[in-house]
């Protein structure tokens, strides 16, 4: 029994002491082999995924090529359109700064058209004036609104009659308005404004004038009285209705 048993245990210590010894060259080649395996397998499941999402290089580069020509394209057209904008804005503003040149001009020339006419009408009545009667008339008396609170007037004295001496005086108006709907009466310029604010009148033919007067909010102008005063007594007058 004792022999049997020492008889397995060298066995077994032979069976434990037997190696297969393998050359680290083929160790070497075998790991390489395992990684090149591995490597050929991640290329080609990479490349299997890229062909499955349609993702190919050369196909990208072509729409990369595409979608930036269409950029060009898009762009080149915006910076023309922008361009085409500008000048049409800018022939836009050429053509409201000569409208408004030409609305000017038209109100310069219908102004001067009006003054040519009043100065027409003021030569014609000076022509008899040597031979006419002596004494101060009002030629002429026009009024007009300038505006919703201001009345335009103007206005001709003349002197007539040959060697007349200068006339110094004043002129007064009268204004009847219709204010609330009651008729008030108004006095330009205002007796209590004193000397400074008169309407002073110092000529030997005729004088000239022209003017604005203001008018109370609400009130609208229905006469217009013209004096011509010689130390507070009245030398001429002439009435207009609006």
């Amino acid at each position: 029994m004792a022999k049997t048993t020492s008889f397995k245990r060298r066995l077994a210590a032979s069976k434990m002491t037997i190696k297969q010894q393998r050359p680290w060259p083929a160790t070497v080649a075998m790991i390489a082999l395992i990684v090149g395996l591995g490597g050929a397998m991640a290329m080609w499941t990479y490349d299997l995924g890229r062909s499955l999402t349609g993702f190919e290089p050369k196909a990208s580069k072509e729409k990369i090529q595409n979608l930036q020509k269409q950029v060009e394209e898009l762009t080149a057209e915006r910076d023309k359109l922008s361009v085409s904008a500008n000048t049409v804005e800018s022939q836009m503003n050429i053509d409201r700064s000569m409208q408004k040149q030409l609305t000017d001009q038209i109100k310069t020339l219908t102004a001067d058209n009006l003054k040519l006419k009043d100065d027409l009408a003021f030569f014609e009545s000076l022509m008899p004036s040597a031979t006419g009667p002596e004494g101060i008339t009002v030629q002429r008396l026009k009024a007009d609104m300038a505006s919703p609170n201001q009345l335009r007037y103007r206005i001709l004295v003349m002197q007539g009659g040959k060697g007349s001496n200068d006339f110094n005086g004043e002129l007064q108006y009268s204004l009847t308005l219709v204010q609330a709907g009651k008729s008030v009466m108004m006095q330009f310029p205002d007796p209590k404004a004193g000397d400074a604010a008169k309407l002073k009148l110092s000529f030997k033919h005729y004088q000239r004038l022209e003017g604005l007067i203001s008018l109370p909010d609400g009130a609208t102008v229905k006469s217009v009285q013209a004096k011509v005063l010689d130390r507070g007594q009245i030398r001429a007058q002439q009435s207009i209705n609006l």
